[in-house]
């Protein structure tokens, strides 16, 4: 037996055939809550629901609540006493669990029954389970959310048209990039008059009458909006047209690519700046289609290879058969290689253009690959370094003729050197037969042979010394010192040397205005002068003139010298400052190297000046000589030299004798030493003794202490600069003066020689008057000792 009371059987009975019928007809919960007892009846569709097996007695309140959803329980509650007060009927919905745990949604709509006097017996009700419909809902508002979101993340505006009344509904976003409020939603033709850019209405109108006609439910548009503030904006508007129940809507979406437009502008700015500079720095840009082989040119392309353009296509084949045939494989192997490795390759090559000539132009090509990282393009630019090139071979040749010359110069040098070993003893020993022969008993024929022998010695020196001052000239190894100096000074201490040759050939030498204040060295102007004033005069006539003046001006002092010669012609005067070119003259019974005004134009442009001839034949020659001004006023005195720079005949000058009379000769050439040891003889009081090596010559100058040393500049053991310095390094025979007596006549050699400390550097052949002259000069005659 129940302990829960039951209603009277009659009142059951009719409850339970109403809330039967109810559910078989509706598929409905049908319940009634008995406000005597609190207990809940349901029919078999509300058992299902709870998940109970049917109970005659029903459940209690507190049973039924125990099922609410704790977070729905209150709005239960509150719902019944509504429903007690009112008459009503009231509805709910609430969560309830079931037997199994399951959570259902579930919609209630109950009204109070009341008795005779109004007041509330019961409540009856219906339910309906509608968790299907709520979880669908809330999926369906799950989705809505998250597409909202996700357009906003997005920047996408949605938005639906109604085309038959023109209604627009957008969502925020839309709103927002409108400029809009979100709850004033504007017409089609509201957003069309007020919102889309004048410039663009037309255009939106025609695209939208042709989507309508258009058999695609898609259509896009891109078009210009005018927010409420007047900023301009681009926006993508995209629609597709479906038929909800007879009436055509338009789902779209709207996207803000102002940013996109600024960026392609941009980008579009920086593509025009860089075809500019493109073309504005002679490039032409290509491209090829790995699929199709198709390759574009643009019109730099065309100019590059001497051709007029003839459009974007580059012609098929033409590009490779303009290619010099030895470099297209070079081209082919660079095109493999980018395609390949995928990286970027540089290389050049030659093009022959119209007129059959080859210009060199540089590439460099880069590969593009796809989203698989396979190659499908290649894209490139081409420019001309053929004046790069040009400048490279040109500075290759330079560089070629500067190794040559300077190998020239090292031959001669050494050329020299071994001549001027010969030259030593036979021009040495000939002075001396001549120094003998004054007081010998030889024929005039005898003498007159030695005489040849030393004419022609000399002639050979001189030819040996012009040779090796034309090729230290080329090869820029001389050194000039360039600094102020008066010309008229110059010019008249050039003339009494020239002067015994003058007399010898009848010619006057006239010396006229002189002015003016010369950049030059001293040394080399001179050198100029004598080869100048000795050509005038040994190709002059007898009785002839040589005519020397000078003429200043802001820029430079001018100096001609003309002589009443014999003239050249024009084609002798191209070719007159050509070394060994003696324009003819070999025969002239003239003595000559060919060789000096070579040497003269060298030395004059080294100074800064210029020099030409004009002449003409029979009537004489005339050089104009071009040199830069110097400052106003008196050209400063020159530095004085240091010790290591002073010449020996400097030291004899000042007076400097040497207390003893010993000499140590350092020489391994036997006949340079029989030929020093003969000049010697010369002077009785003067003793001599030698040695062929450095290191015997060092450690016979530390026992015997010499006066003087005698050093050859190239020895079997070491050089004369170590000799010198080994003697230095010694305090007994540090202050032992030392002269360099060596055939390397370079400048080079001779002022290194001078810079590390020797004294003087006499060149072989030995001059046999200078040689003695300067022994007397430092140890003094016997007669000067009486």
């Amino acid at each position: 037996m129940s302990s829960h009371p039951l209603p009277p059987a009659g009142a059951l009975d009719e409850t339970a055939a109403h809330l039967k019928l109810a559910g078989e007809l509706l598929d409905v919960v049908t319940w009634r809550h008995d406000l005597t007892t609190q207990r809940l009846y349901y029919n078999d569709r509300g058992w299902e629901l709870l998940g109970l097996a049917p109970r005659r007695e029903g459940l209690s309140v507190d049973e039924v609540r125990r099922r609410v959803h704790p977070d729905d329980l209150d709005k239960v509650v509150a719902s019944a006493r509504r429903a007690l007060h009112s008459d009503r009927p009231i509805d709910l919905q609430a969560r309830y669990f079931c037997a199994d745990g399951a959570c259902r949604h579930v919609l209630t709509r109950c009204i109070a029954q009341r008795g005779a006097d109004g007041r509330a017996q019961a409540f009856l009700g219906v339910a309906l389970d509608i968790t299907d419909e709520v979880e669908q809902a809330q999926r369906s508002s799950e989705l809505a959310r998250r597409l909202e979101l996700t357009a906003a993340a997005a920047n996408i505006g949605i938005w639906v048209l109604h085309p038959r009344t023109g209604a627009v509904e957008w969502n925020e976003k839309t709103a927002q990039i409108f400029g809009v409020p979100v709850d004033r939603p504007m017409t089609l033709m509201q957003w069309w008059h007020e919102r889309v850019h004048p410039d663009d209405r037309e255009r939106v109108i025609r695209h939208g009458k042709e989507s309508i006609h258009s058999e695609s439910p898609l259509n896009e548009n891109e078009l210009r909006i005018v927010r409420p503030d007047g900023e301009v904006r681009w926006v993508l508007i995209r629609g597709h047209r479906v038929d909800s129940g007879g009436e055509p809507l338009v789902y779209g979406v709207t996207i803000d690519v102002t940013e996109r437009h600024r960026i392609e502008a941009a980008l579009r700015e920086a593509n025009e700046r860089a075809a500019l500079a493109v073309r504005g720095g002679g490039m032409g840009t290509w491209e090829q289609d790995l699929e199709t082989l198709t390759v574009f040119w643009d019109e730099q392309m065309f100019r590059l290879r001497g051709l007029e353009p003839e459009g974007s296509l580059a012609p098929i084949g033409r590009g490779r058969e303009l290619v010099h045939p030895d470099d297209r494989e070079r081209v082919l192997e660079a095109w493999q290689a980018a395609t390949r490795s995928g990286e970027p390759v540089s290389y050049e090559f030659r093009v022959r253009w119209p007129d059959g000539s080859y210009r060199w132009l540089a590439s460099r090509l880069a590969p593009v690959k796809n989203e698989q990282g396979v190659v499908v393009r290649q894209i490139g630019v081409n420019w001309d370094v053929t004046e790069s090139k040009n400048a490279e071979a040109a500075r290759q040749e330079r560089a070629l003729a500067l190794r040559e010359s300077q190998a020239k110069s090292q031959f001669l040098a050494r050329m020299s050197h071994e001549l001027r070993t010969p030259l030593n003893a036979v021009l040495g020993f000939t002075q001396l037969l001549q120094v003998e022969a004054e007081s010998a008993l030889l024929q005039p024929a005898q003498r007159s042979k030695l005489d040849h022998v030393r004419n022609a010695g000399e002639h050979l020196l001189s030819l040996i010394t012009d040779v090796l001052d034309l090729s230290t000239l080329e090869a820029g190894g001389m050194r000039l010192q360039i600094e102020p100096l008066l010309l008229a000074q110059a010019v008249h201490d050039a003339l009494p040397l020239v002067e015994p040759l003058a007399r010898k050939y009848h010619v006057t030498l006239l010396a006229q205005a002189l002015s003016g204040s010369v950049m030059a060295d001293p040394t080399r102007l001179r050198q100029v002068l004598l080869n100048l004033l000795s050509n005038a005069i040994k190709y002059n006539r007898p009785q002839g003139v040589v005519r020397i003046a000078s003429q200043t001006d802001a820029t430079g002092t001018t100096l001609r010298i003309v002589d009443t010669g014999r003239g050249m012609t024009a084609q002798q005067l191209a070719h007159l400052f050509e070394p060994f070119n003696r324009l003819g003259r070999e025969d002239s019974g003239v003595e000559g190297t060919g060789i000096g005004l070579a040497i003269v134009k060298a030395l004059v442009e080294r100074m800064g000046g210029s020099i030409v001839a004009t002449s003409r034949p029979d009537e004489g020659t005339e050089f104009v000589l071009r040199f830069l001004a110097a400052a106003s006023g008196p050209p400063p005195a020159p530095p004085p030299r240091s010790t290591a720079e002073t010449n020996f005949a400097e030291l004899l000058a000042l007076g400097r004798r040497l207390p003893r009379s010993r000499i140590l000769y350092i020489e391994d050439n036997p006949l340079n030493v029989m030929l020093v040891e003969a000049l010697v003889e010369q002077r009785p009081a003067l003793r001599l003794e030698s040695e062929p090596t450095g290191t015997l010559g060092v450690e016979h100058a530390l026992q015997w202490l010499p006066d003087l040393v005698l050093v050859d500049m190239q020895l079997p053991d070491f050089d004369g600069f170590e000799v010198l310095r080994r003697l230095r390094a010694e305090p007994a025979t540090a202050a032992i003066p030392c002269i360099a007596l060596s055939a390397n006549a370079l400048p080079v050699d001779i002022a290194r020689a001078l810079e590390a400390g020797f004294a003087a550097y006499w060149t072989k052949p030995v001059d046999v008057d200078a040689f003695l002259s300067a022994l007397d000069a430092l140890f003094g005659r016997d007669d000067d000792a009486a």
